[in-house]
């Protein structure tokens, strides 16, 4: 038994006062709930029809165990428990912690109004009406306390559910789930899809502190292999979001239809093997395309550079950075020889050596396989 029942116990109200206050529990009940609907917002409209009966039972309850204890007929009962599990209900409803207080403040002043109306005419003595007015507020005090117990429990049950929801909402995501099963997952996290997100991998230690300054519903996961995090964030404005991520290690991924955020991931995660210097995966498109499918590349290089590889190691390493340059500068020898800090005389001449080597040079075929072939600067 509590501290506050055992000295409620202690009170031990004599048969007569006892059968007058029980007398008055049906009407004590409904001027309590009336006064908590008048003058507690929140529960204006929650206390009527089916709801409002449960809550004079409950009060009634309460208020019955109280005299169970001031006549000491009770050793503590569940009216605690009751209380508390009235906290978790409230949670469920919508409502705070404040309007449940709200009316508890007010259930005491009109339940001990309504109990003093009743004790002090059946002959409660003068010197027990302060000690009966002490301990009734002290009951509903702890009556209080345990309902807050209560709702602080849910709140934080609720709160623990809701990021398992996200969380696996964003594993989902990065999973590339099947819309069906990611609008399920996004129900259960009560998250509204967006029309686009963005990935954005950073270690694992920045994704919370770097989720304070985006969207609120950013998704994270702060526990992926490596000691990696990823941030899903929702239409992103992507200069933005590069400017907020400037103080980060952080690679972020292509804008994509919310459905469809593996993609984005996919490719953060690509750029990020390729480079530890790469921040926007925008910026390095041509060497993310040409770099999909490593075995392809090799061997379109081999093939189309195969002329070179008759020559000696230097000679071929010199003809192919001619070779490059001239594709990429449409064949302006000026721009050539300034790219390769040559003469263009010294160009003219190489270019006649790659032109006996490869005599299809002009040929648009050629052109295209080349230029892919040497499109990586380090290649």
């Amino acid at each position: 038994m509590s501290h506050a029942m055992r000295r409620v116990s202690e009170l031990a109200l004599d048969e007569t006062t006892v059968t007058a206050l029980r007398a008055a529990l049906k009407s004590t009940a409904d001027e309590v709930v009336q006064a908590i609907i008048d003058e507690v917002p929140p529960y204006a409209g929650a206390l009527s029809g089916h709801m409002g009966a449960t809550i004079r039972r409950a009060v009634r309850t309460a208020l019955g165990h109280y005299l169970d204890l001031a006549s000491g007929n009770a050793t503590g009962g569940d009216a605690g428990d009751a209380a508390y599990e009235l906290g978790r209900g409230e949670v469920r409803d919508g409502r705070s912690m404040d309007a449940l207080l709200s009316a508890y403040r007010v259930g005491a002043r009109v339940a001990w109004r309504c109990l003093a109306a009743g004790a002090v005419p059946a002959g409660l003595p003068a010197a027990e009406v302060a000690k009966f007015a002490e301990l009734t507020f002290a009951y509903i005090d702890e009556l209080s306390a345990a309902s807050a117990a209560g709702h602080a429990d849910e709140l934080a049950a609720r709160g623990r559910a809701h990021e398992r929801h996200l969380e696996h909402l964003a594993r989902d995501l990065l999973a590339g789930a099947s819309p069906d099963v990611l609008l399920a997952s996004a129900g259960r996290a009560g998250w509204q899809p967006p029309v686009s997100l963005t990935a954005v991998l950073l270690p694992a230690a920045q994704a919370w502190p770097a989720h304070r300054a985006l969207d609120p519903s950013t998704l994270v996961l702060d526990d992926l292999p490596d000691a990696t995090g990823v941030l899903l964030v929702p239409d992103a404005d992507r200069s933005h979001l590069l400017r907020q991520l400037t103080d980060r290690t952080a690679v972020v991924g292509p804008a994509r239809p919310w459905a469809r955020a593996s993609a984005s991931y996919a490719r953060a995660v690509r750029a990020r093997s390729l480079s530890s210097d790469i921040r926007d995966t925008e910026d390095h498109l041509p060497e993310l395309v040409l770099s999909a499918d490593v075995d392809a590349f090799a061997d379109l290089r081999a093939r189309a550079l195969a002329p070179l590889r008759t020559l000696p190691v230097t000679t071929a390493r010199r003809l192919e950075k001619t070779l490059r340059a001239w594709l990429l500068h449409q064949g302006r020898r000026d721009e050539v020889a300034a790219a390769l800090f040559v003469h263009p005389q010294t160009v003219r001449y190489r270019m006649s050596q790659l032109r006996e080597l490869f005599p299809d040079l002009a040929s648009p075929h050629r052109v295209l396989e080349l230029t892919l072939a040497v499109g990586l600067p380090d290649s």
